[in-house]
């Protein structure tokens, strides 16, 4: 529970409080004011009878009027006297006053605070006020985000029926680079979503998203589960066809990729990435030999697009040492996120070098991640020997740092030369 709700539930608990005791406590009853009434009679009568003594004393009054005078103001305070027994009728009203003051204090709090652990909803409140602390958090702030990502997936443990919650969960943890965590969040948005199967899909090939991302690209079996119960659910979820597509352009079977994202195409025509995956299928057949069929074709779209140029070559150095058919990747990643997602993956072979090639939306891995949306980038391009996304001892690398900038304003291409071998 937060402190802030306990301190105004206090705060509102003493005033109810008070409405019920300050009667009890501080309201004379009817028995206190009739001896209070009784007193002041009492006073008054004597202070009339000095009075009348001392005016007799002075002259003012003979025998016959002063005895005339006393009967008449006794017999006034007789009149105003009450009846009744003021001691009998003020001890039971007193001790039914303690009584309910006693009972208001126990019962009222106590009643108040089971009442609320029964029938309230703190739980979604607490997560209300994270999702709201989490969308005023500025992207500079990644620990605080971190912080209140975790706060919110502590109290969405607590009450998991909140699918607003795991998605919000699941888009931060994306933002922070948080991806195993990522792809948790948002298979529990699956099964709180399962009555749903579009919706079950959508979430499940965001957290195959995730994952892919979580293992630098690599096909993982957790990535490919995701995918299958995904398709399972809806054969066209555009996360997944999506990934399938830059799997098998990775692999360099791009008839297969361009099927997987002309897909795309057909199923989401208001698709975000639209232009972005029909330049993959540009590209797709420009490595088959092929020109792009008219109706797919977006190069002047994306010819506009922010990205970098780069000319990628080998040290003259290692070009003995290297095999053509060795694997290339080429990466961006945001030069302020040090070992971040990448914004752009192409992949190539040792054969293609020296390779001239732009780097821009069309290479996204996904709709979140565009490398257009960066200011500075850090390119890496790595020989692998193994094949594998992930460094190893023994690859080649050659990494520089550069700025994103549109066709017209970019110049002739960044000189990126694989130089170093990897030790470790």
């Amino acid at each position: 529970m937060t402190d802030t709700f306990w301190i105004a539930g206090t705060v509102l608990i003493l005033a109810a409080l008070a409405f019920v005791l300050y009667p009890v406590f501080f309201h004379k009853p009817k028995a206190r004011l009739e001896t209070d009434f009784r007193n002041h009679n009492l006073l008054a009568y004597r202070t009339r009878l000095k009075e009348l003594d001392d005016e007799h004393e002075a002259g003012i009054h003979n025998d016959e009027s002063y005895q005339q005078l006393k009967e008449e103001l006794a017999g006034s305070m007789l009149d105003d006297v009450p009846e009744e027994n003021v001691a009998q009728r003020r001890l039971p009203g007193r001790r039914s006053a303690v009584v309910v003051a006693l009972l208001a204090i126990l019962v009222l709090p106590i009643g108040t605070y089971f009442g609320y652990q029964e029938w309230g909803s703190m739980d979604q409140v607490e997560q209300f006020i994270a999702m709201q602390e989490m969308n005023a958090a500025q992207g500079d702030q990644a620990a605080r985000m971190a912080e209140l990502a975790d706060q919110l997936r502590d109290r969405l443990e607590q009450s998991p029926d909140n699918a607003d919650g795991w998605a919000m969960l699941g888009q931060t943890y994306m933002r922070i680079e948080r991806y195993d965590d990522a792809a948790n969040a948002y298979r529990r948005l699956a099964e709180v979503v399962s009555v749903e199967p579009d919706a079950s899909a959508v979430a499940l090939g965001l957290a195959a998203q995730a994952a892919y991302f979580g293992s630098e690209g690599e096909m993982t079996p957790e990535v490919t589960a995701a995918i299958n119960a995904a398709r399972e659910l809806n054969p066209d979820e555009v996360n997944a066809l999506g990934l399938m597509g830059i799997n098998a352009f990775g692999q360099q079977n791009y008839r297969e990729a361009i099927e997987y994202w002309k897909r795309i195409t057909e199923v989401a025509p208001d698709h975000p990435q639209l232009a972005s995956i029909r330049g993959g299928i540009d590209e797709a057949y420009r490595r088959l030999g092929e020109t792009p069929p008219e109706q797919v074709s977006a190069a002047p779209e994306l010819a506009s697009g922010p990205g970098v140029s780069l000319r990628v070559s080998l040290d003259a150095g290692l070009q003995q040492a290297v095999k053509d058919d060795t694997v290339l990747f080429i990466f961006a990643r945001p030069a302020a996120a040090a070992g971040g997602a990448p914004v752009a993956v192409a992949r190539m072979t040792a054969a293609d070098l020296p390779a001239e090639i732009r780097l821009d939306d069309r290479y996204a891995m996904s709709p979140e991640s565009a490398i257009s949306a960066q200011q500075d980038v850090v390119v890496v391009a790595r020989l692998s020997r193994t094949g594998s996304v992930m460094p190893q001892p023994g690859d080649w690398e050659g990494r520089v740092e550069t700025t994103v900038l549109p066709p017209a304003e970019a110049g002739a291409p960044i000189e990126l030369v694989i130089n170093q071998e990897l030790t470790n």
